[in-house]
């Protein structure tokens, strides 16, 4: 597993042994960076792309792949919320590989129970297939300041999960993943 573009391109990541973590392949999240730079819902108000000096949200971060790509490719600051011993090891060694420390906030906690926190420009949602953790993500990072009506949602759901309660302005499957785009409105 590697960064795919960006300045951090062809960087190696880490990843846990066995099956608790199940990180974004590369061709998904190629595909996924593809639509935020090229879609037209992809700018915000005054025009700018997204990922352009954005701050991003990786929950459920695993070993962060989502949020360190975003920091490759021009976001400046990502807050990372992870609660597996092994993924947090990985987490933070490839935020260390990268040189991503200044750019990088890793908490250790649920994010179902998050903190209030900055205002998000876009947020990945990884949740683990089959916990319904989607829905109660979402309301806690609603409460705690995290969105507003123009933070861009990336989640990534089984193939055959439910399409989230959202207007989705894109949808897309890649074998047994499915990846929604939705502003939190």
């Amino acid at each position: 597993m590697r960064i795919i573009a960006g300045s951090w391109r062809g960087r190696a990541l880490a990843a846990p042994a066995g099956s608790a973590t199940r990180p974004t392949a590369e061709r998904v999240r190629q595909a996924l960076f593809d639509m935020l730079a090229h879609a037209p819902w992809a700018r915000r108000a005054d025009g700018r792309a997204v990922l352009d000096d954005a701050v991003v949200l990786d929950g459920f971060a695993g070993t962060g792949a989502l949020g360190l790509e975003a920091l490759s490719r021009g976001a400046a600051n990502a807050h990372f919320f992870e609660t597996d011993r092994a993924a947090l090891a990985a987490l933070r060694a490839n935020i260390a590989a990268c040189g991503a420390q200044a750019r990088a906030r890793v908490m250790a906690a649920d994010l179902c129970a998050a903190p209030p926190g900055p205002r998000c420009d876009l947020v990945f949602l990884d949740p683990p297939y089959g916990r319904d953790l989607l829905a109660p993500a979402l309301l806690r990072l609603r409460a705690t300041g995290w969105l507003d009506a123009a933070t861009l949602i990336v989640a990534e759901t089984a193939r055959a999960a439910p399409a989230p309660a959202a207007d989705i302005l894109a949808e897309r499957a890649h074998g047994a993943a499915r990846l929604w785009v939705w502003r939190a409105g």
